[in-house]
């Protein structure tokens, strides 16, 4: 065992196959997207943003619909999720892009000829709403929600 054998190991696996002469390409490359720019896959900076955005706006309209619920109390937290997972639901089924998608410049599109449906809009939501899938995502930033209906986010501006 040598140190080149525990450097992969810290580095991770992309990079001791990288090493090895894999070539991964750019996020976006295997679905014909630009490696920058319109059209190219929307980054994780942008795509933080826009959720933050959309939960703060979501967080607001709860203050606004519910003023007797108490920031932090359970009913809160429901009421806000609920307002969220509408909006998201909504917008992205009818627009391709949510209220903080809009404002980041990115929108959803489907990765094969197959229209994005309703259907698929809300299964994506809801597993956007459990968390946990959203956090897992493969070389092309697609997280488990989009590889689950068949999506990716797009930069538009």
């Amino acid at each position: 065992m040598d140190r080149k054998d525990i450097g992969s190991w810290l580095s991770g696996p992309k990079a001791a196959l990288e090493e090895q002469g894999m070539d991964f390409g750019y996020p976006g490359q295997r679905f014909e997207l630009p490696q920058q720019g319109i059209g190219s896959v929307a980054r994780m900076g942008r795509r933080i943003f826009a959720l933050t955005v959309d939960w703060t706006a979501s967080i607001l309209v709860t203050h606004l619909v519910f003023p007797d619920l108490v920031y932090g109390s359970e009913g809160f937290a429901a009421a806000t999720l609920g307002i969220f997972a509408t909006q998201v639901f909504l917008l992205t089924a009818t627009t391709g892009a949510s209220f903080g998608y809009k404002i980041a410049g990115i929108r959803l599109i489907s990765i094969s000829p197959a229209r994005i449906t309703y259907l698929k809009v809300l299964a994506r939501t809801a597993l956007l709403c459990l968390v946990v899938p959203a956090l897992i995502w493969d070389r092309d930033g697609r997280g488990l929600h989009d590889k689950a209906v068949g999506t990716i986010t797009m930069r538009t501006r």
